[in-house]
């Protein structure tokens, strides 16, 4: 995989900031939608990719050319399930991890799980005070009952505060220092990105000159960032979205 893919100078590359922001499958979706603004692929809102440009210029995208397979062409869903789980996915996963940015895989499940079960546990102290109170009779009083549950609400309640104060935003990729590079990150409105995007649609500067050439640089390395920081729906293009569309969490 390229090292620089367009970087945004904050000490990420767009690969790099991708998989902090959405994983793997933003990784594969950053690469897909890269060939195809390179007119390397063709992305059809029915949800199929097709290949122009049969030669890969790095690993990730010899992975989106493997994962598209001999014929050239085939659906978008099964592309990115494989892309997600490719070597080079996998490396750049790997590699954050061991820089600190990221969190593994691991790591990320069990304070996920641990932060649900203490929101259960808490729920349930609560659903069991409750009806606690309600069979005690009100003559016998219910604050000796009450007392019970002060303890175990008290326990739950702050090792929630605890987790939102020391983990929250959860992330399920980036560490607390991989968020903070994400943070920096300049991501173009999405009313400008749209704006490009009419822009290029209308023709934009037909001369063909270096101000065009640099206009469009731009426009793509601010579509790709979007992109990578947000998902595919900061995307302008409807069909483009359309054709990307499946359940990554976006």
């Amino acid at each position: 995989m390229e090292p620089d893919p367009g970087a945004d100078g904050k000490g990420l590359n767009l690969y790099e900031a991708a998989f902090l922001s959405g994983g793997p499958g933003r990784v594969g979706d950053l690469a897909l939608v890269t060939m195809y603004r390179e007119r390397r692929l063709l992305l059809a809102h029915t949800g199929w990719v097709t290949v122009v440009d049969p030669d890969g210029r790095d690993e990730l995208e010899r992975a989106v050319l493997s994962a598209i397979g001999p014929e050239g062409q085939a659906p978008v869903r099964p592309v990115r399930a494989a892309l997600a789980t490719a070597v080079p996915v996998r490396a750049l996963g790997d590699r954050l991890v061991a820089a600190g940015l990221a969190v593994s895989a691991s790591a990320g499940t069990n304070v996920a799980v641990a932060v649900r079960h203490v929101r259960a546990a808490c729920a349930l102290v609560l659903v069991t005070a409750a009806a606690a109170l309600l069979l005690v009779p009100p003559a016998a009083g219910r604050g000796p009952v009450a007392a019970w549950f002060v303890l175990p609400l008290l326990l739950t309640a702050s090792c929630l505060l605890i987790a939102r104060v020391e983990a929250h935003p959860y992330s399920r990729w980036a560490s607390p220092t991989g968020q903070r590079l994400l943070g920096r990150i300049d991501v173009p409105p999405r009313r400008t990105l749209a704006q490009r995007s009419r822009d290029d649609t209308d023709g934009g500067d037909t001369d063909g000159d270096a101000d065009g050439d640099a206009d469009g640089a731009d426009a793509d390395g601010g579509l790709l960032t979007a992109l990578a920081v947000h998902g595919t729906t900061a995307l302008p293009d409807p069909a483009l979205r359309a054709a990307l569309k499946t359940h990554w969490g976006h």
